[in-house]
């Protein structure tokens, strides 16, 4: 079946891709803070002199890394691993330089904070969870002089938890916040491209779809077909009836097209009365046979309406990529043109464009 809910493999790469590029942006945002803020101390005779120079070679190091994963594609594609990998960085950077400049007193301990942000907003609650113990961690490396024998006591593990304490915090709000905001995008997303009636999608969500894969198509030199698909004086159905059963009728018409389609064909509502769908890598054959079989279900499933068995008829037309066009836009007006012959020829029946 094909749903909006379930968009295929290359779509939700895609997607997955862009949502990525767009975090790893971010990523490199906070980066670039933590070695602004370093440096701002560096500059402004915040460490001791014996301790610039580390300082200094940590910076250097750092930036040469951020750089390097981030404008020199050093990692072509993204992935949550590289903005894993750079949290990682990120804390063994903030470790050493909050070595040189007081351990636990240092004033750049908080920038922690800034590791937990970036993991929170990107790689999820079980990482993030991660994130927090390493840091924990060195911050029991960072209070050297309670390692040995009170490094179990009572007073530490308190110090250390009061400590840890905003970072557990502000570990636990982000990933919440960025939860709801996940789920409320997804929403409105979902919403903003599905057809609130059918569930299928709307004329928006079917061309973000569809300009993939017919450039696939395209570029692989694959077959790819269309179908327009129209209900049968639709309108005459309404004024007899109401809108009520018009609504049942395109239901039913949305369900019976799904049935006959494979769960990597994509199938929209354009609008009214009219559904389209692209059945990528398939030729005009296969494409007749389904379009056939979409046209028997619709007039063999008829509907009760007011104590009544109405049947329902659809005419469809068929256009194929590469022969009959070789843009999407083009291979859908002609199936458009087929679907209207469909319609002068006596309705419930599939037409395949003709020149």
């Amino acid at each position: 079946m094909a749903t909006p809910q379930l968009a295929a493999p290359s779509e939700q790469l895609t997607i997955e891709q862009e949502e990525l590029r767009g975090i790893s942006r971010t990523v490199a945002e906070i980066e670039w803070l933590v070695l602004v803020l370093v440096l701002l101390y560096q500059v402004f005779d915040g460490p001791a002199d014996q301790d610039r120079t580390p300082i200094a070679m940590a910076l250097f190091f750092y930036g040469a890394f951020v750089l390097s994963f981030h404008y020199v594609n050093f990692y072509k594609t993204e992935s949550r691993w590289k903005i894993a990998i750079e949290t990682w960085a990120m804390v063994l950077f903030i470790t050493w330089v909050v070595w040189f400049t007081g351990k636990l007193g240092s004033p750049l301990l908080n920038t922690y904070l800034l590791v937990v942000i970036t993991s929170a907003l990107t790689l999820g609650k079980l990482v993030t969870l991660c994130e927090v113990a390493l840091i924990a961690a060195c911050y029991v490396l960072l209070g050297e002089e309670a390692l040995g024998r009170e490094v179990l006591s009572l007073s530490f593990l308190g110090g250390l938890l009061a400590q840890l304490a905003p970072i557990l915090l502000v570990a636990y709000v982000t990933t919440m916040f960025s939860a709801d905001i996940r789920y409320g995008l997804s929403k409105a997303k979902l919403l903003s491209e599905t057809d609130d009636l059918t569930g299928l999608y709307n004329r928006r969500g079917f061309a973000i779809v569809v300009d993939r894969l017919f450039a696939q198509a395209v570029r692989y030199d694959r077959p790819a077909t269309v179908l327009m698909i129209d209900v049968d004086r639709f309108k005459a159905l309404n004024d007899s009836y109401g809108h009520d059963a018009g609504d049942r009728t395109l239901k039913m018409v949305a369900k019976c097209i799904e049935v006959e389609l494979r769960h990597t064909d994509v199938v929209a509502r354009q609008g009214g009365d009219e559904f389209v769908a692209l059945l990528p890598d398939t030729p005009i054959a296969g494409a007749l046979d389904v379009a056939g079989r979409i046209r028997s279900a619709v007039a063999g499933t008829p509907l009760e309406i007011d104590g009544r068995s109405v049947i329902t008829s659809v005419s469809i037309g068929v256009a194929a990529f590469p022969e009959d066009g070789r843009s999407i836009d083009a291979i859908m007006a002609r199936a458009d043109r087929a679907m209207y012959q469909a319609k002068q020829q006596g309705r419930n029946a599939v037409v395949k464009f003709s020149a």
